[in-house]
């Protein structure tokens, strides 16, 4: 669909709720059948009327419409003009790489995700892309580390795994005068607790597999913004290179997004109850979590973020062997990586999701334990933790 039909739906919902628009835009009842949900329009292609006379829909690696009611609706929860889909988070990522050119910069943020850390360090070089990694939580550094090639200043807030905040709009009028693109990925967060774009972002990055799916059944991704030549750009590109979602995708995504906001509610609630037991807890070093009110960025997360989200990460005393074994021992907490599901997922990141930073300067505790908090009730949550904790207690705290 064009840039401009996006934006006239965008305008009908403009003094909707978060909740009402997650449900209903770009998803009006089938005008065939009347079906309430967006039909699955598995098709790879669409009969046109006369040759260059069709009714927006040409071929499904252009457009589809089961994809176009997904960008209509992240458009709109996240505030923005127009929204691209992908084949997942990394393709997401990868097409904004596009905007670059060789002797391009990049800035990192060095707690990132290991995948954007992987894609930027072991594969942007290889095309004459040069990156530095900074502490975005200190201003002046950030500052400090932008250049005059500078092209994209890539924020995670929260982090992933340390759950740093990062001020958006601090980094925004740093850039004010300067023609980086700031980007900032938002799925530790979901539009439902935090709207980049409205604190200054260029552009927002979600993994719609995390929480806008929220089921932990399809791998997804996303781009929002409001400039209409990154809009056009990414979409040549994205149409050019083919990092599409099928339809079948996109469908269960906006399944997924009706109940955003009710799962969010949940998710943060679960977190605050988890990382508050986790804080009473001998074996546990340092928890993180950005609702606790000694956490650095507690101050800016509660300015620019609705709730505090369901990730909570920890260290546990007596190293590897504690860790690795605690994350063993929990029954509802799955060890699996990836994250945002209605399930609890515990993992350790220094052997999984950010192995790729190993060897880095950037990498992670080894006694670093990651936990997606579900909607399970807290009640066995904790249960299930405490099991875990008196598990290992032994190995933590050995008898004299």
């Amino acid at each position: 669909m064009s840039l401009e039909k996006d934006l006239e739906n965008s305008e009908l919902w403009n003094s909707a709720a978060f909740e009402t628009r997650a449900i209903h835009v770009g998803q009006e009842p089938d005008p065939t059948t009347g079906a309430v949900i967006t039909p699955i329009f598995q098709t790879s292609t669409y009969v046109q009327e006369a040759v260059g006379v069709h009714k927006g829909f040409e071929y499904s690696r252009t457009d589809n419409p089961t994809r176009s009611a997904l960008q209509s609706v992240l458009a709109s929860l996240e505030g923005g003009a127009w929204a691209l889909t992908y084949a997942s988070g990394l393709a997401a990522t990868q097409n904004i790489m596009y905007l670059l050119r060789p002797g391009d910069h990049i800035l990192l943020s060095d707690d990132s995700y290991g995948g954007t850390y992987r894609l930027v360090a072991k594969i942007m070089t290889n095309y004459g892309i040069d990156f530095s990694l900074v502490n975005m939580t200190d201003l002046e550094a950030v500052r400090a580390g932008i250049r005059p090639n500078t092209k994209l200043v890539w924020v995670e807030t929260p982090t992933n795994p340390y759950l740093k905040i990062v001020d958006i709009r601090g980094v925004a009028n740093l850039l004010q005068d300067h023609p980086a693109k700031l980007v900032v990925d938002n799925t530790f967060a979901s539009p439902y607790l935090q709207q980049p774009l409205n604190l200054g972002a260029d552009m927002v990055l979600h993994s719609t597999t995390k929480y806008i799916g929220g089921h932990s059944d399809v791998v997804g991704g996303a781009v929002i913004g409001n400039d209409p030549d990154t809009f056009n750009f990414l979409k040549f590109n994205q149409n050019a290179a083919g990092a599409v979602p099928g339809p079948f995708d996109c469908w269960l995504t906006l399944r997924g997004i009706k109940t955003l906001g009710v799962r969010m509610e949940r998710h943060c609630s679960n977190a605050r109850e988890v990382a508050a037991f986790l804080q009473t807890q001998e074996i546990i070093d340092r928890v993180y979590y950005p609702g606790l009110v000694d956490h650095p960025g507690h101050e800016i997360a509660a300015r620019q973020m609705r709730d505090f989200s369901g990730m909570v990460s920890f260290t546990t005393r007596g190293g590897f062997e504690v860790a690795s074994e605690l994350a063993a021992k929990t029954k509802l907490f799955q060890l699996a990586e990836s994250l945002g599901g209605v399930e609890s997922l515990i993992e350790h990141p220094g052997l999984m999701t950010h192995a790729s930073v190993a060897g880095t300067g950037a990498e992670v505790e080894a006694n670093l334990i990651r936990l997606s908090v579900g909607i399970e009730h807290i009640d066995d949550l904790v249960a299930d933790l405490k099991q875990a904790i008196a598990a290992v207690s032994t190995i933590a705290t050995p008898a004299d």
